[in-house]
């Protein structure tokens, strides 16, 4: 098969390797599109993978080719999607159904041979099949769609209030999304991208603050007579974001971090002394698992959008590129203003 190889930093080469043949309990996917993660630009652009070579990608869909002996529930030609995560499924957190904290997991794309390629072999355990009706690019947004239910649950997201999410980035429109299907009252977006705030707009948010300005938080507080969100989302991973979830969260609010940041948090005591003040509740949230594996957030996605609940705007994408262009589309995120969304990997039939 052909394949997009990380071989070094910066060092992508689409290129011939062996195919993946299943072994027992695997699957095969034929990848038909595959999204660009955050999480793989230092991989690639700083030489942060864990070994070279290596074909990363984690975010795909495309149509299952091929099954080993002993799986069950899924058939050659469905489409499908695989959680990434391969936990161990014997330390103490995988027994608890924590999944994510496993001790010693494995991860497709990085650290086992992942979906920047023609194949990419996965536990079937671990696969979801989508309907017909779902589009490979949308079945490419599984993942971030995933984690971002799961920040609603890590935060014990409760119906009827007013919802603040801090990005508009993949996920965070993800989290708007999830929020108004879960029964938010209104949900607020703030982010810094005039495209990306409009796009908030379409796929239901109440109110859409471009952080740039001065006086939007006291815009967002007045939207809530002035008593904060009950609920705020955190998924940008910025320092800036971050201490504004202190000033916008309500008392007794839910505040829950899902972005990731790559660099230190850091906050004067005004902005702790708002979280003793307030009360609020302030949690992490890491990857989508629960039990069984891979868990609610992925059996919900499938059926939202086969359902159409879960909205897939076109405009999500930034860009489509073919995946012997990977390395062409990584060079991207260093051209400032030039990536503004989801860069897609496709392949061709």
């Amino acid at each position: 098969m052909k394949a997009a190889v990380l071989h070094g930093k910066g060092d992508i080469r689409y290129e011939v390797v062996p195919d993946p043949v299943p072994g027992p309990g695997e699957a095969i996917i034929r990848v038909k599109a595959a999204g660009i993660c955050g999480s793989d630009l230092p991989r690639v652009n700083e030489g942060a993978a864990r070994f070279f070579p290596i074909i990363l990608g984690h975010e795909f869909s495309g149509v299952v080719e091929a099954l080993g002996p002993g799986v069950e529930g899924l058939r050659v030609g469905d489409r499908a999607t695989a959680a990434p995560l391969v936990p161990c499924m014997a330390c103490g957190d995988c027994q608890k159904g924590r999944y994510a904290l496993c001790r010693d997991y494995r991860f497709i794309g990085s650290s086992l041979d992942g979906a920047f390629a023609d194949l990419v072999r996965v536990p079937a355990r671990g696969a979801v099949a989508f309907p017909d009706s779902v589009p490979f690019e949308q079945g490419a947004f599984f993942e971030p769609a995933t984690v971002a239910l799961h920040g609603l649950f890590a935060a014990d997201f409760r119906p009827g209030g007013d919802v603040a999410v801090l990005g508009g980035g993949t996920v965070g429109l993800f989290a708007l999304q999830w929020a108004l299907l879960l029964g938010a009252r209104r949900v607020a977006v703030f982010d810094v991208s005039p495209e990306r705030l409009e796009l908030a707009l379409r796929l239901g948010a109440a109110r859409a603050f471009d952080t740039r300005g001065e006086g939007f938080a006291e815009d967002a507080l007045d939207m809530t007579g002035g008593n904060g969100f009950g609920h705020v989302f955190e998924t940008a991973g910025r320092n800036v974001t971050m201490s504004m979830a202190f000033e916008l969260a309500a008392n007794r609010a839910s505040v829950c971090f899902i972005g990731t940041s790559p660099e230190d948090l850091r906050f004067g005591w005004r902005l702790f002394e708002k979280m003793n003040r307030k009360e609020f509740r302030l949690t992490g949230s890491w990857m989508s698992y629960s039990a069984p594996f891979p868990g609610r957030e992925w059996t919900m996605t499938a059926e939202r959008f086969g359902d159409g609940g879960l909205r897939f705007e076109p405009a999500l994408i930034c860009r489509k590129l073919p995946m012997s262009g990977a390395g062409d589309a990584f060079g991207l995120f260093r051209i400032p203003g030039a990536v503004n969304g989801k860069i897609m990997l496709v392949n061709q039939d």
